[in-house]
Order: structure tokens, then sequence, then C-alpha cells
């Protein structure tokens, strides 16, 4: 099933192209604007549904979380060095996307104009950020305004006090804390059926776009991904070195031992695929099993480097294709909310761009964003599920080492008895 999709999110791109630049070389500008407007209906559908299950999602995965949290915090220091690498780790990620989308300036060239409503929206919303508007902002008036709305900040509040009320209950709240879970399910369910009309939004969004700007854009498009996979790049070799300097040379064995869940994670661009490989490379290296399959699976949730670069990275590609300046506040808060967001949400591929589409919201840019970043999202799917797959191998590796739960690696031990 993945190949089969893959093969439909190639097709679709090649087939957006050639349509675009058919449409662009032999139609007048007035037909190819039509037509860009008649293919806008699918991609308007598309951006319809991700904000449909932004507020849902956000609040049953964030809800879910937090309640488990308590479990990792009675497991004591390992809990408590695991998430705190997991945050330092994040930190890491999200900064290094915002530091190189600066540099790169990937999506400087193209001067989009924003559309009327979202230039108003803008302009009010960046001209009242304020310390005093920002924090009265956070808290929300009403949950059911703020999920009505989008609010992506006002539900995350909302959950962190949910999460944490059921986490302080004694018995945990064991059917609120289900019904939840099995709303998060759904919801992850959900996403992954709108994901799947992706190669019909692809094709729409390729196509009005090269109709109207023309194969130029696609200079851009290359410039955004080579960008990303040179900042992956960047985040694989600290993510290596902190290992080598914690773990010792012998974490260069252990980037040799996950390169096969990390190629899978790579041609599925699903980091999730390559789960039950990974865990077993992991012990066959020698992180003990004890801490492999509890830092393993608590990564998935709160440790997924290569998606919070990218949503990052792609939020201020965005921004730039549409000339809108982001203050040194608003993008700390981006980071903040970001780094919230994010977690929970693995369980599908392209799930990040739910996490993206919320954070434009919060900060009024356009929507229309979402479908730029759409037409190469997959490229950039495969190299973030890759590098998903290496941060928490590290994470694994590093904690196992501050617990002295390095074994002896499997083969070794196999051959000394």
């Amino acid at each position: 099933m993945n190949r089969l999709f893959t093969t439909f999110i190639v097709a679709a791109m090649v087939l957006g192209v050639a349509v675009g630049w058919g449409l662009n070389q032999y139609a007048t500008p007035d037909q190819a604007k039509g037509v860009a407007e008649n293919l806008s209906i699918i991609t308007d559908v598309f951006l319809r549904l991700i904000k449909m299950i932004i507020a849902p999602l956000v609040f049953s995965t964030l809800v879910s979380g937090i309640a488990h949290m308590e479990d990792a915090a009675s497991i004591g220091r390992t809990g408590a060095k695991t998430m705190g690498w997991f945050i330092s780790a994040s930190i890491v990620s999200l900064t290094i996307g915002l530091i190189m989308v600066h540099l790169l300036q990937p999506g400087s060239g193209l001067h989009l104009q924003m559309p009327d409503a979202a230039k108003a929206a803008s302009a009010v919303d960046m001209s009242k950020f304020t310390l005093k508007a920002f924090i009265t902002h956070v808290v929300p008036a009403s949950i059911v305004e703020a999920m009505a709305n989008n609010e992506i900040l006002q539900i995350v509040v909302v959950s962190v006090f949910v999460g944490t009320a059921v986490a302080a209950i004694d018995d945990k709240a064991p059917a609120v804390l289900a019904l939840v879970e099995q709303v998060a399910a759904i919801m992850l369910k959900v996403t992954g059926y709108v994901m799947k009309t992706a190669p019909l939004a692809i094709f729409a969004a390729l196509a009005s776009t090269v109709a109207t700007q023309g194969l130029s854009i696609l200079a851009t498009y290359a410039k955004f991904v080579g960008g990303f996979y040179l900042s992956l790049g960047l985040l694989w070799a600290l993510l290596i070195g902190a290992a080598v300097l914690i773990v010792g040379p012998r974490a260069l064995r252990l980037i040799a031992a996950i390169r096969s869940p990390a190629l899978l994670a790579f041609s599925t661009a699903s980091s999730e695929a390559a789960y039950p490989r990974t865990l077993e490379e992991l012990q066959k290296w020698g992180v003990s099993r004890k801490v492999a399959s509890f830092v393993l699976p608590l990564g998935y949730s709160f440790n997924l480097d290569g998606s919070m670069m990218y949503c990052t990275f792609a939020t201020l590609f965005i921004a730039q294709v549409y000339g809108v300046h982001l203050s040194i506040a608003q993008q700390i808060t981006m980071l903040l909310l970001l780094m919230v967001t994010s977690k929970g949400m693995a369980g599908v591929p392209r799930a990040s761009l739910v996490v993206i589409a919320a954070t434009l919201s919060y900060f009024r840019l356009p929507e229309a964003g979402l479908l730029l970043i759409l037409a190469v999202d997959h490229l950039l799917d495969m190299g973030r599920s890759a590098t998903n797959v290496v941060g928490n191998s590290v994470a694994a590796a590093v904690v196992a080492r501050w617990e002295n739960q390095i074994e002896a690696p499997a083969a070794t031990a196999e051959s000394a008895r």
C-alpha cells in the first residue's frame, strides 16, 4: 500500500507540473487563471479538511500524552533523564530549522501576494503583538470558542490542565483516559483518511501554481527541498556528535546498525513503520531491553527531531513567500508553540501538515501557503521520517549510557557462551 501511494504521489506531481506547464504555455493568462480557480475547489476542500481535524486531534493527543507522563515520572531517574534529552533535542531541532531558513531564504524569491483577508488579519495581529495581548490571549474564555476558531495555543492550555488533572487523580480516571485515547486513535485514523486525498490535492496545487507562475516556481521548490535536506544533514551531524561525545566512539557503530530501519523509514515516509526493526537493532547494539522499550515508544510521541525542524522551516518558508516579517518575540512564541503541538502526532504520514496549518492560523499567515509545501511534502517526509529514527536511536543510546545500561553487543554475548 505504501509503495502504491508513493506512486500516486509521484504521478500527481509529474502530471500537475505537466498540466500546469501546458496551461502556462498554450492558454491565455485569463484562461490559465480560470482553470487555476477551478482547481482551487479541490485545494480549498483539502484545506478545510485539515482545519476540521486540528482542534480534536491536538486536544486528544496532548491530553493522552500528558496523562501518561506520570507513568514516565514514576520510573524516576530514567524518566527525568529521558525527558531532559527530549526537550533539549527538541529545542535544538526547532532552532536549527529557524536559523537555516533565515540563512538560506528559500522563499524570498517568489513574492506571492497575500490574500486581502489574510493581509488585513495579519496586519491587525502583528501590530497588537504585545506581552499583555499575548498573555491574555493564551487563556481561553471558552474551550468551545477556542476549538471553533482553532485557537491552537488556547487549546494547548486547556489540554495541559485536563491532562495534568487526569494524571493527578489516583486511579488515573481510567474511563476518561480510555475515552481520550479512543478519541485520539479515531482522530489519527481520520487524519489518515484525509491524507489519502493528498495526491489529488498535490495535482491541483501544482497544476494551478505552475499555470500561473510558470516553471520558475520549480527553482523555488528545489531551493526549499535542498535547503531542508542540508538542514537535516546538520542536525544529523549534531546528533551523531552528541552521541559520540556522551557514549563514546562506539556510537558510530550504532549509526551503522540503524541504517536498515532508517532506510525503511525513508522509503515508506513513516518512522512508525521502522519501529520494530529499530528496537531490535538497538538491543543488538547493546542498549538494554529495559531502556530501549521505555525510551523508544516515548520518543515516538515526544522526540520527533526531523518533524519538529520541518515545522519551523516550512512555516517561515511560507512567511518568506508572502513577504511577512515575524518579530523575534513571535518566532520565539512559534518555537514554544511547535514544541508542544508537535507532540503525539507521529501516527500518520504528513501529520506535520496539521501542525503547520495550526501554526499558520495562529500567526494569521495565508492558508494557501500550505498548498505550496504540500506539492513537495512527500519528498521531505521521507527525510524527516529517517531523521526521527536516528534521533530516537541516539536518545536511547544516550539514556542507556547515563543509566549504565549499555550491554555487550548481542553477537558478542552469543559467542562468549
